[in-house]
């Protein structure tokens, strides 16, 4: 069975569209919050969702996230749970669903069984920020067996290496559109036409750009740079904010950046 993530952008590539990624806490405001949110995106035009795995010291993350999975592990949310909430979304939609992790929780639960797990459940990725691309095929040489991308990462201080990360990079290459931690920005000082110009030369994957996306306007200029764009800390932001009211604010955010990606072919 192909992978739903290399489904997903053949489809869009024929519709001339772009990809709408985007990220949530598991279990930040309870895992009930967190499916129907699941669902509500898709509903509003999202194409892939990342389901962030909340860890104790997510050194990648902003104070929004970072905030985010403390509310989830405060509340008892657990990998095993995280499991058994994607099965139960699997019953409702066959959208790409990834993991995003920090690699002591796989290297925890082991990497064969970790793998194993996210192909019983049908989960289609997984991001490890905290994974350095020369450790990479140290996961990939399991979830390549289990049907699973190990989804790679770019930043604009990979410099040399980034023909190198973009040319192996499966699922598609997760570029990063600046410095420093997760979170919505105001302005941004990347030379994007550089970056990206750079990856271009390289990816044999679509290439999608997160960090700091906060609104229809972000994802329109941003979009007009590559394949998709991924929002993460603008959504945690609304669970934050609204608690078990969040899923409507969550919608009428993805409507917009939908709209805004829309207008940036």
């Amino acid at each position: 069975m192909a992978n739903r993530i290399d489904t997903t952008f053949t489809s869009l590539k024929t519709e001339g569209r772009k990809a709408l990624i985007t990220y949530i806490v598991a279990g930040d405001g309870g895992f009930d919050l967190t499916e129907n949110a699941i669902l509500a995106m898709e509903q509003s035009g999202v194409d892939i969702i990342e389901i962030g795995v909340p860890f104790s010291d997510p050194i990648a993350e902003g104070k929004t996230i970072q905030e985010a999975s403390l509310r989830a592990l405060r509340s008892g949310t657990t990998l095993k749970g995280v499991f058994a909430m994607v099965e139960r979304l699997r019953q409702k939609t066959d959208m790409p669903l990834l993991l995003m992790l920090y690699a002591n929780t796989i290297f925890r639960t082991g990497t064969e069984h970790f793998f194993a797990k996210c192909e019983e459940t049908g989960i289609d990725g997984v991001i490890v920020p905290d994974l350095p691309y020369e450790e990479h095929e140290e996961f990939s040489s399991v979830s390549r067996i289990h049907g699973v991308h190990n989804i790679s990462l770019v930043t604009p201080t990979s410099h040399s290496r980034i023909a190198k990360i973009a040319s192996a990079a499966e699922g598609f290459l997760y570029c990063v559109s600046s410095t420093g931690v997760t979170g919505m920005r105001e302005s941004f000082t990347t030379d994007f036409d550089a970056f990206f110009g750079e990856i271009a030369k390289s990816a044999k994957v679509p290439y999608c750009v997160g960090f700091g996306i906060r609104n229809g306007e972000a994802a329109r200029k941003m979009g007009s740079y590559c394949d998709g764009v991924i929002v993460g800390s603008a959504i945690v932001n609304k669970v934050a904010e609204y608690g078990e009211n969040a899923v409507p604010e969550i919608e009428k955010l993805c409507t917009e950046l939908r709209k805004g990606l829309d207008h940036s072919l």
